[in-house]
């Protein structure tokens, strides 16, 4: 890969255009989403883990410097074409600089191409939703916590309306609309009414996944886990699966995986555990399927759910959660050798 980059900027280095034309077809070669350095963009996920630093310095540099002589031609045959001194106050500020895409968007993506690859399909819904999609078709009773105000943002001339708290409220829509078999994946915004600062915000990402068939199992659950988080963080990566409590999920996990940056060996980012936890997931439990018209008795199924932000931090080591929406082009300027 060094050596395509290093071979690459000879190239830039040397780049000579007689006419528009001429640059017009130089940038498509090299700056284009099918030009050369794209390419080598999208080979960067296959670069081992202790050159991608390294890799990823270079590949920016080819980048900018690719840009940055486009632009010195292209302002050589503007400036011998300008036969006045008239400015156009119309023409958009220039350069106009290339945009990247949002470390959320890269992990999401990351994510549903995981699950994709084991059949499962994507699912969306409302994030102003009803009470009974949120809360009551997935058993929470009552007076659960959740349904407070503290936790909850809801529309106040409609107490029964609310700003969905997860993205399970999908799974009941389909669920309540479809038959077994069901293999989905929800992605998507929620909110929850909370303090904002470096760890928390009023407003994060989730990825949830249903499947639901008959004679599935704890065991499908387990091997799916596994995959993910091989394939997201390592062939290396080791899970374990700690009892917790959900009220739609019966019995119910969260899932912790051997920290990425120590290997396990225990460092400050997992507390010296070696351990740092990404999901929470469990067996459908009974009550949810027959709220949403499936029998329990012949179905079964697990669900699973994680935060976004929670996966792109341990990929990234993100400090500060306030700095996925700021839009702050220098950080996501970070993120351009990583997609």
């Amino acid at each position: 890969m060094i050596a395509k980059i290093n071979q690459l900027l000879q190239e830039v280095e040397a780049l000579k255009a007689a006419n528009a034309e001429e640059l017009e077809a130089l940038r498509i070669k090299y700056l284009s989403k099918k030009g050369a350095i794209n390419d080598l963009m999208a080979d960067f996920r296959n670069v081992a883990a202790e050159q991608k630093k390294e890799v990823g310095m270079r590949l920016n540099e080819l980048k900018n410097k690719a840009q940055e002589k486009i632009n010195a031609l292209k302002e050589q045959f503007e400036s011998q074409d300008t036969g006045c001194d008239d400015i156009d106050l119309t023409r958009s500020a220039y350069p106009v600089e290339l945009g990247t895409r949002h470390p959320l968007t890269i992990v999401k993506n990351e994510v549903i191409d995981i699950f994709a690859r084991l059949g499962f399909s994507i699912a969306e819904g409302p994030e102003i939703e009803d009470d009974w999609h949120v809360f009551s078709a997935l058993n929470f009773a009552e007076d659960h916590p959740a349904r407070d105000m503290q936790d909850t943002f809801f529309i106040e001339a409609h107490p029964d309306i609310v700003l969905r708290t997860h993205t399970s409220s999908v799974q009941t829509r389909v669920m309540e609309t479809s038959q077994p078999p069901i293999r989905i994946i929800c992605p998507g915004r929620v909110y929850r009414n909370e303090a904002i600062s470096y760890r928390a915000h009023c407003f994060f990402h989730q990825v949830e996944a249903l499947y639901v068939d008959k004679d599935v199992s704890f065991t499908d659950l387990k091997q799916v886990l596994l995959l993910f988080a091989k394939e997201m963080f390592g062939e290396d990566t080791k899970i374990r699966l700690r009892p917790s409590y959900f009220p739609f999920t019966e019995p119910s996990a969260e899932m912790d995986i051997s920290c990425n940056i120590c290997g396990g060996k225990g460092c400050p980012f997992c507390k010296h555990t070696g351990w740092v936890e990404i999901l929470g997931c469990g067996m459908v439990d009974p009550n949810v399927l027959e709220s949403n018209g499936i029998d329990s008795k012949v179905y079964s199924g697990y669900a699973l759910g994680m935060g976004i932000e929670r996966i792109t931090n341990l990929k990234y080591q993100v400090k500060d959660l306030r700095m996925f929406s700021e839009n702050d082009t220098r950080f996501l300027k970070e993120f351009e050798a990583a997609y």
